[in-house]
């Protein structure tokens, strides 16, 4: 038993020392038929990081369809959501926010005060909340996706992959295309105060639509987006990009590909093998552990104030984007 042991172990260890070398992981997908187009790794765990606030604006998109909720509804900070580390709006407890407020939040400025709030407000606790995201998201063929809070904050057993990301932006915009435009917002105004998205590829790259991003050390880099060019409408996922540069870099270079007609269709997404690969890569050894799960470009905003625009301090080198209105689906 002992000799049996001592093995398990060396065979656990070697495992998630393979596991945490994994470079990255990514997917692109046609968006009109979900077509597999390109993916590396997109079966392997991984840590969602923020955009497990995706899944929470399902949810959230699902109830106001149900007529659950309504967009002006307006909603309270408890205590829990008011205690939320950055990034955040800043909500005391107490104070109020509408449900069209709080989406504008998650997407702009991933802020997980506003997070809480709407997962409170569906669901009186943040707990029961994350088990109706994983009921969700199983129901929806997510099966290797397991939520424990609504904001993506550190949580080992909270775990999704490539491929269950691209499913769930592609369900997104098939099933509510009325409230899609949101992803694609660059700022909104609150309390007086203009706040500016963090998502580079939202405010650069040419026909993007939007989507969401994520960061903490464990995850490293993630970024999901879609974009239209030329009657073609892609959707991406890159995760575990070693820098925001990096993640950017990985997600522009596999849209480029994908329009110009590089990648030949691989499967179907929704056909394709759904057993998730090994255990969640740690990516990074974040050395300030307060500067861990805030993205740089969230940083930047907080240490400056709310009145910059990303496009002033964005080296992407992504194609320049004829305006920077709201974008619906074609």
């Amino acid at each position: 038993m002992k000799l049996f042991l001592v093995t398990l172990n060396a065979i656990c260890l070697l495992l998630a020392s393979e596991v945490s070398q994994a470079r990255h992981a990514e997917i692109l997908i046609d968006a009109e038929n979900g077509n597999v187009l390109h993916e590396t790794d997109s079966t392997q765990s991984w840590f969602p990081a923020s955009l497990t606030k995706m899944m929470t604006l399902y949810v959230t998109f699902d109830a106001l369809n149900n007529g659950e909720i309504h967009l002006h509804d307006t909603m309270h900070a408890s205590p829990h959501a008011a205690r939320q580390p950055q990034s955040r709006l800043g909500l005391h407890h107490g104070e109020r926010i509408t449900v069209e407020e709080a989406i504008l939040a998650i997407v702009t400025r991933s802020a997980n005060d506003a997070t809480v709030v709407l997962a409170e407000h569906l669901a009186v606790t943040e707990d029961n909340f994350a088990i109706r995201m994983t009921a969700k998201a199983h129901s929806m063929g997510m099966y290797n996706s397991y939520f424990m809070n609504a904001t993506g904050l550190p949580n080992d057993w909270q775990v999704t992959t490539a491929r269950d990301m691209a499913l769930l932006a592609l369900k997104l915009q098939q099933t509510f295309p009325q409230y899609y435009h949101y992803f694609g917002a660059h700022s909104f105004n609150f309390k007086g105060r203009e706040l500016f998205g963090i998502n580079r590829f939202t405010a650069t790259y040419e026909g993007a639509e939007g989507m969401k991003t994520g960061f903490t050390c464990n995850s490293g880099y993630n970024l999901v987006s879609s974009a239209s060019q030329n009657g073609r409408h892609l959707i991406g996922v890159v995760l575990g990009g070693m820098t925001s540069n990096e993640r950017y870099n990985f997600m522009n270079s596999q849209m480029d590909h994908g329009f110009d007609g590089d990648y030949n269709v691989i499967t179907d997404i929704g056909t394709m093998p759904t057993n998730s690969a090994g255990l969640p890569p740690h990516q990074l050894d974040c050395a300030s552990r307060a500067a861990h799960y805030v993205e740089p470009e969230v940083r930047h905003h907080i240490k400056h104030g709310h009145h910059h625009h990303l496009a002033k301090h964005t080296n992407s080198k992504a194609r320049p984007k004829a305006h920077h209105g709201r974008r619906n689906r074609r």
